[in-house]
């Protein structure tokens, strides 16, 4: 029997970035660069804290996909993301 059943909304932000960062293996610079250009906007706790959803990381594995099979750096990524969005 597990000891917790707690169901979580895919839009709560839990996820600080370090476990972000070694869930996904994108290194911390790497999440904050992607916070600043827009990519993905995790919830601030103050004025350091991030706190990404599950959404935002389901976003971040595709995001690494690009970036790591794909070779796409992170200019490219917000485009295709955008083209994706539209369609």
């Amino acid at each position: 029997m597990p000891l917790f059943d707690i169901q979580i909304s895919p839009d709560e932000p839990v996820y600080v970035i370090s476990v972000v960062s070694k869930l996904l293996n994108i290194p911390v610079w790497t999440l904050r660069q992607l916070d600043k250009v827009g990519i993905v906007r995790p919830k601030r706790i103050g004025k350091k804290s991030r706190l990404y959803s599950l959404k935002d990381i389901k976003k971040l594995e595709y995001v690494h996909y690009l970036m790591q099979d794909k070779h796409v750096n992170i200019s490219g990524v917000k485009i295709i993301l955008e083209k994706e969005e539209i369609e």
